[in-house]
């Protein structure tokens, strides 16, 4: 049975997160994906070597793909890329501002030349504005986007412990060359997406942004505390397990209060009525529950809430990531053995998933360049 994009045809001048989140997803779906690497190959390839040998973030990133190694300097390396480029359906690049159109590959001029295909350009803030030209790397981002500021704790501010802003780029320019795709077979033209880090993130920071903007609340960083729902965040039980949970509405306040924290008279009290009176009593509404759950060992704790149908979550450590129930696990591929791998989360029901190997850097140099060569 043919995957979803097979005969889909994606090059890729990419590095390091964003571009490959995206790229590696059309792999999944089975498109062909030619990765183009300096003769050093992708700098993600040396962020770790915690894989047997291999980079984390190259291995998550990198499945599926072909590799060869690219010269931009070179005219027959440049010559062998327009002719790639005439048979491919995708260009996808996130190299360092301004360099892709200083070769000569400027996005508008390629789909001019090419009128089927589409290109994809990811950057850290997008091709106008005065940050244009700034180099941008997750962490930056996440400070510059005001994601800092409303994370970490109330003494200092944090990142969050994932590159958030280049998935999120991934992820969006992902959903884009999808939505591309099949906007070209019904019109038969090609599309330009651009998508920056800071653009992804920005959107993400929405309900903070509004919420100050016009709301004149402006989020604190309240740690493991939601910052404006409450209670929502962690506690401490009485072995000195902390366990989550989060109230959403007043159905849900009120059987925490008559099942958990011992009656419906807290569920009266009018410090508490509505969620901004809890959220504006928290030092009081936080001594009540700690009160409560310091009676007992966190899976008791977890009992009585299961029976109240309260929503929770235990703080996990990465060994209970490793060891978690929920876990899907995909085996992948690598030069130096097979991995382990989180699933991506879709499930197509019914549906055999498969996934290809991590190419090693250049593994696919003579066959890619003999295909390619007029």
């Amino acid at each position: 049975m043919p995957r979803d994009l097979e005969g889909i045809l994606v090059v890729t001048l990419e590095q390091a997160v964003a571009a490959p989140y995206a790229s590696s997803r059309l792999a999944d779906a089975g498109a062909r994906v030619i990765k183009l690497e300096r003769e050093e190959g992708d700098f993600a390839r040396r962020y770790d070597t915690c894989v047997n040998g291999e980079s984390a973030y190259f291995v998550w990133l990198n499945r599926g793909k072909e590799s060869i190694r690219f010269d931009f300097k070179d005219d027959d390396d440049k010559a062998m890329l327009r002719r790639m480029l005439a048979r491919a359906d995708v260009f996808i690049q996130n190299l360092a501002p301004g360099a892709v159109a200083r070769a000569g590959f400027t996005s508008a001029d390629l789909r001019a030349e090419f009128p089927r295909l589409i290109t994809c350009d990811i950057s850290g803030y997008g091709e106008e504005g005065p940050f244009r030209d700034m180099k941008a790397y997750d962490l930056l981002v996440q400070a510059e986007s005001g994601l800092a500021a409303i994370t970490g704790s109330p003494s200092e501010p944090g990142r969050v412990g994932v590159s958030v802003c280049d998935i999120a780029c991934g992820m969006y320019a992902h959903q884009a060359i999808l939505q591309a795709l099949f906007a070209r077979e019904r019109t038969g033209r090609n599309r330009g997406i651009q998508v920056s880090l800071y653009g992804a993130m920005a959107d993400w920071m929405n309900v903070p942004y509004l919420q100050h903007r016009y709301g004149g609340q402006t989020p604190g960083r309240p740690g493991l505390n939601h910052p404006t729902i409450a209670p929502y965040g962690a506690y401490d039980c009485g072995d000195g397990k902390p366990v989550l949970i989060s109230i959403q509405n007043e159905r849900e306040w009120r059987s925490l209060c008559e099942n958990v924290l011992g009656g419906a008279e807290i569920a009266d009290d009018p410090r508490f009525a509505t969620n901004p009176d809890r959220v504006a009593n928290r030092p009081a509404l936080d001594a009540i529950i700690l009160g409560a759950f310091g009676r007992g060992p966190r899976e008791e704790i977890i009992a009585k809430l299961e029976a109240a149908k309260i929503a929770y979550g235990r703080l996990s450590s990465l060994d209970d990531l490793v060891a978690h129930p929920q876990n899907r696990l995909i085996e992948v591929k690598t030069s130096a053995g097979d991995v382990q791998v989180l699933a991506p989360p879709p499930i197509a029901v019914g549906e055999t998933e498969s996934y290809g190997p991590v190419p090693a850097l250049g593994e696919h140099d003579a066959a890619v360049r003999a295909e390619f060569a007029n």
